[in-house]
């Protein structure tokens, strides 16, 4: 898939972005042909030199980004060469759902195996253990602490569960 491609889809863009942040996204969304050196990008793109070499080292951590040294000889100066691999976010973004498909997994076998209380006046979750230890009240209004119905939330995560075992085709392991 091309770059162009790639980053004209929305779900990219975001990922970028969550990637580099606002500061680094013109650096990520204006990938050159070829090599170019952070000096290079920093002056096309008109940003200060240290955001480009932040986007760029995220870039590269990430495997979206690669670099070569190359040594001026008479200066002795080290050049970095920069070339974008975009072509690693769709297998990226595949590894991103694996991760959260663990974690909801895990949040979920915790909803269900937890007892939950809740604070209304403060908004504030406790476990049962947390409730017991401040006796039933909340230790910010001093409010009844009441038993929290967490049904919605595990219907909820089971579902985004299944759409994600869906779209990943894995299959359920329980």
């Amino acid at each position: 898939m091309a770059f162009e491609e790639l980053l004209s889809d929305p779900v990219i863009q975001k990922y970028l972005h969550e990637l580099v942040g606002p500061t680094g996204m013109p650096v990520a969304a204006a990938p050159p042909d070829g090599e170019v050196t952070d000096e290079e990008l920093a002056e096309e793109l008109e940003l200060e030199l240290n955001d480009v070499r932040r986007a760029l080292f995220i870039l590269y951590e990430n495997d979206l980004a690669s670099y070569r040294r190359v040594r001026d000889e008479d200066s002795g100066w080290l050049t970095y060469l920069w070339t974008f691999e975009y072509e690693n976010i769709p297998e990226n973004l595949e590894e991103e759902m694996y991760r959260l498909l663990d974690a909801l997994e895990e949040r979920l076998e915790y909803e269900r195996t937890h007892e939950f209380y809740l604070s209304e006046p403060a908004g504030i979750r406790f476990e049962f253990s947390e409730a017991m230890e401040f006796d039933f009240q909340c230790p910010e209004t001093g409010a009844p602490l009441e038993p929290m119905d967490n049904d919605d939330l595990i219907e909820s995560t089971e579902r985004r569960i299944e759409e994600l075992r869906n779209e990943l085709n894995v299959e359920l392991t329980r």
